[in-house]
């Protein structure tokens, strides 16, 4: 027998599948508009991969557990909103520790042009590679400043866009050519391209030169956030952001019910049935549109469409907590200014390359490349009292060039082998082992752990362990989407997750998107 539920009516206007960040933005919004909303999550609290967490016994660190950085987020969303939520800016941008004639050294991007210019004369011995350093983020900045309003209006065609960026050199950097063309006209020294390459790297296993443009797609997306691709730290941690979702869609009117896993969606186009199931047994209620906040695999699979292409995640995610931070071999810079912006190891171009190689051929990478950041440089708020008294801190780690495929035999055995070969390549560059500066929790563990793609996607249901839900897609039209990206081949059911043309990141748009799109706009 069906369940009863304490839900206030039988059908609603819609029926958002999954409280993820972008359901909730989409909730709100449509509740807004006076349309009555239920929100149906699988999990027993609401935020995705968006989410603050204790992951350490007796430990009083609320840590971003998955997402940790914000760029993508529109302040329209957070202004139309009206949300409780702020993100501070990093005083540092990169720090990327090198060893050079038996010297360590290191790329310090940060601290003002001055200094940045400095810190690339010591490494190249010239200016011209500041001077393209420059030449090429202005580039970039002029391309983010045209296409990230475009990001919450309907989709363009791709020669409006381009006539929007009004720049041929750029356009075809970004949209036509491999990434790995530009950076290699534009740059000489190894390390910096490195550098430059990482944003397109982020949860995507692809080449530099790889015909299928994933990694420009990829790039895009990291250097056009707010208009500027500034990645910002949010204040409290990724789940002051979802909470404060939660709380405007449930301010609004939208009704929000946790441990109701959705199992099916059926749909005339006009009208359609949800069913679900909960802890009492299953259920249905109705809806006239259906928002779909899961991976278009669980789209297909909720209404029984064809499978899509199968994705694979490509990252290992480390949160820890340190009673200290480690002190640097190269005693130029202050690690409370090396880590408080990204913290590049083992992402010189060649070592990126030569990772990709070996992983591609199946291999766990030699010197696995990751990048670091401290989130309670910038925002101590999420440490106890006790913890942050005493200068503990936190540091998060995000691995490249891990696909999916390197953990099928044994995930837990080639995770701690992949853990502890990316742990050796940071402790390379420091005075005293990362392990002499762990936290302790109440049962005497170190405050670390480590998430592979197949832990993602038991975790998250992520499809693969891919971030992204799907390989990104450039921000114009095409013959296959829709005029907001979120449309499916069932008129009334949208896909509002990270999938979408235009998903990816914490931003909330393929969320506002879908709103738009049920609000006719």
């Amino acid at each position: 027998m069906p369940v009863r539920t304490a839900f206030a009516r039988d059908q609603y206007d819609a029926v958002v599948v999954g409280g993820g960040h972008n359901g909730l933005v989409a909730a709100a919004y449509l509740a807004r508009a006076g349309r009555s909303v239920l929100v149906l999550e699988r999990l027993g609290r609401t935020g995705g991969a968006a989410v603050s967490t204790r992951p350490f016994a007796g430990v009083d660190a609320r840590l971003s557990r998955y997402s940790y950085l914000v760029s993508l987020l529109p302040a329209k969303i957070v202004d139309d909103l009206g949300l409780d939520f702020a993100v501070r800016k990093r005083t540092v941008s990169s720090y990327t520790p090198t060893e050079r004639g038996g010297r360590p050294g290191g790329l310090l991007v940060g601290g003002g042009p001055d200094r940045t210019a400095a810190s690339f004369r010591q490494l190249t011995g010239s200016e011209a590679e500041f001077a393209a350093w420059q030449s090429f983020y202005d580039m970039t900045r002029r391309v983010a400043e045209r296409v990230f309003p475009t990001l919450t209006e309907p989709l363009p065609t791709a020669a409006a866009l381009r006539e929007q960026i009004a720049d041929d050199t750029a356009w075809r950097m970004l949209f036509e050519e491999p990434i790995g063309v530009a950076v290699e006209e534009r740059f000489t020294d190894d390390l910096v391209r490195g550098v430059v390459l990482t944003d397109a790297l982020i949860g995507t296993f692809a080449d530099a030169h790889d015909p299928s443009l994933a990694q420009n797609r990829c790039f895009l997306y990291h250097v056009i956030g707010q208009g500027t691709g500034d990645w910002d730290v949010p204040v409290g941690g990724m789940g002051a952001l979802t909470d404060a979702l939660a709380g405007a869609a449930r301010a609004a009117g939208a009704e929000i019910a946790t441990g109701h896993e959705v199992t099916a969606i059926r749909t005339d186009g006009t009208e359609a049935e949800i069913s679900f199931t909960t802890a009492e047994g299953p259920g249905t209620v109705a809806a006239g549109h259906v928002l779909v906040n899961a991976s278009p695999q669980a789209l297909a699979d909720l209404v029984g469409d064809p499978p899509p292409q199968p994705a694979e995640g490509a990252q290992l995610k480390v949160n820890m907590l340190l009673t200290r931070l480690p002190r640097l071999r190269d005693t130029s810079v202050d690690p409370r200014e090396a880590f408080a912006g990204t913290f590049h190891i083992a992402e010189g171009y060649d070592q990126l390359a030569t990772a990709y190689a070996e992983a591609a051929r199946g291999e766990l990478p030699g010197a696995p490349p990751s990048e670091i950041y401290c989130h309670s440089l910038t925002d101590p708020s999420i440490l106890g009292p006790d913890l942050a008294a005493r200068g503990a801190q936190t540091l998060t780690l995000f691995g490249l060039h891990t696909p999916a495929r390197l953990f099928a035999d044994d995930n837990d055995k080639v995770r701690e082998q992949l853990l502890a070969a990316t742990l050796a390549q940071l402790d390379a560059h420091l005075a005293e082992p990362l392990a002499d500066c762990l936290a302790l929790d109440a049962d005497g563990r170190p405050c670390i752990e480590a998430k592979t793609p197949l832990d993602l996607e038991r975790d998250l249901r992520l499809p693969g362990g891919n971030i992204f839900h799907r390989p990104l897609a450039f921000p114009y039209a095409d013959e296959s989407t829709g005029r907001w990206g979120v449309e499916t081949a069932h008129a009334n059911v949208l896909l509002c997750g990270a999938g979408a043309v235009r998903g990816g990141g914490v931003s909330g748009i393929p969320g506002h998107n879908a709103a738009m799109a049920v609000l006719g706009r």
